[in-house]
């Protein structure tokens, strides 16, 4: 059974998500209350109200479908009849609506900003190759690289336009690059030279994969409860430095090394403290996270050597803003390549895989990492709504920016259109969202499925 079917996981996003969407739906309510709009109805949820309070003019309450949420302003639905009553939303200026519309995602990229902020001046954490030259230490066979010709050694100088990339700067290039040619420059020796790669599509998510590596050492990340090293007494944190008396350089030196032993016991040398361990285990062939992919497996993700810091204030809060930029490029590039076909839809992850990431984040040692996936998903929130989607706050600023270059009004029947198509697309995404999510999490169920 999944883990997140047999644990209480998804209990813990239901808290996270609550708290997204009320500071999301707070700005909205906050600038509308500001500028003397009527607030009608300020809802967590959608659909039937099952419980709340009234004050003033506004209803507070909590619906059935805890999905999103909603805050309702008097007037606000162009097929409404206009009174002229003021407090209507339809009754203020243009600039009053867009600093209304965008009040909702500006929030939820502030609080990303300040938790990350957070963060970072009490447990900054990351990978210590991340911030490493891109030096190729090896390369697996039947690869993107391995059929460009790279080799071992070899130091990518070039990619999308960055100069010497660091590992942090050239994975995501090569995530959203998948099936697709990417332009590289590489120094080998003294030698430069250019060539192209295209990073194959792998795992349940489909993600890019060049099939070049980093030396770094092997550290057990997340366990398989029911799989071998689980099973032979490995831990959360313990350091694998050999395998059958071989040293043991990076994780995919310690896949490639398993395949070749297939289903035969290995010894593995593991530091644990002060204190080496010798454990014997037999590996199996097991599903990975692609699925067209089996392999002989231990059950664990290698999670590496990471390096912690603390930053001031001043830094904290620069790092912050630099990482959510980065971050909101990212999705804005991951939706071009969406749209485009360039990538494919799996790479998205709905309240499934969501559930699974906070069960993880929460059972971490420390609030930092939960904290850290809340901001990574208030970020997202924010930057989805701005998209120029109808429905979304990014349609409303869209038809705003039309209606003001226009100097008029969108015709209500083209407005209902729209909105009507825009629902619909809306539902489509949210049922292959989870429909993805199910397929990555559930093992075998496509080809159960007629």
């Amino acid at each position: 059974m999944p883990e997140f079917l047999s644990s209480l996981s998804f209990l813990y996003v239901i808290p996270v998500l609550g708290f997204m969407i009320l500071i999301h739906e707070f700005g909205h309510y906050a600038v509308a209350k500001w500028l003397g709009v009527r607030v009608e109805v300020f809802s967590i949820g959608f659909g039937k109200r099952l419980f709340g309070f009234r004050k003033g003019e506004t209803d507070y309450r909590i619906a059935a479908i805890p999905l999103g949420g909603y805050v309702k302003m008097s007037g606000e639905n162009p097929m409404d009849e206009r009174t002229g009553d003021p407090k209507e939303f339809l009754s203020h200026s243009r600039w009053h609506r867009f600093l209304i519309a965008i009040a909702g995602p500006a929030m939820n990229i502030l609080l990303a900003v300040f938790l990350l902020t957070i963060v970072y001046m009490v447990h900054y954490e990351y990978p210590a190759f991340m911030d490493q030259p891109a030096v190729i230490y090896g390369i697996r066979h039947d690869s993107a690289a391995a059929q460009a010709g790279l080799q071992s050694g070899d130091r990518i100088v070039k990619v999308d336009g960055i100069d010497n990339p660091t590992w942090e700067q050239l994975q995501p290039a090569v995530w959203l690059s998948a099936n697709q040619p990417l332009n590289i420059t590489v120094q080998r020796g003294d030698k430069v030279f250019q060539t192209r790669i295209v990073p194959k599509a792998v795992t349940s998510s489909e993600v890019g994969s060049a099939g070049w590596y980093w030396a770094e050492p092997v550290i057990v990340g997340r366990l398989d409860a029911d799989m071998p090293a689980a099973k032979a007494g490995v831990k959360e944190g313990d350091r694998i430095t050999a395998i059958n008396g071989q040293p043991v350089a990076s994780i995919e030196s310690m896949i490639e090394s398993l395949q070749q032993t297939k289903d035969q016991p290995v010894e593995l040398t593991i530091v644990r403290g002060g204190e080496t361990l010798h454990l014997r285990i037999q590996p199996v062939l097991s599903p990975t996270e692609d699925p067209k992919e089996s392999r002989y497996r231990l059950g664990f993700l290698n999670k590496g050597e990471s390096k912690v810091t603390k930053l001031g204030p001043t830094q904290a809060l620069r790092l912050s803003l630099e990482q959510n930029k980065k971050y909101s490029l990212l999705l804005l590039e991951l939706a071009k390549k969406l749209v485009q076909g360039k990538v494919s839809p799996r790479m998205v992850s709905g309240p499934i895989g969501i559930a699974q990431e906070a069960g993880y984040a929460a059972r971490q040692k420390g609030w930092t990492p939960l904290m850290e996936l809340t901001a990574g998903i208030s970020l997202n929130l924010g930057i989805f709504n701005l998209l120029p989607i109808p429905i979304l706050d990014g349609g409303v600023i869209l038809f705003l920016l039309i209606e003001g270059l226009m100097r008029r009004d969108i015709s209500l029947r083209i407005k209902e259109r729209v909105y009507q198509a825009a629902f619909v697309f809306l539902v489509l995404f949210a049922v292959m969202v989870i429909y993805n999510d199910l397929m990555k999490t559930i093992p075998g169920l496509a080809d159960r499925l007629p």
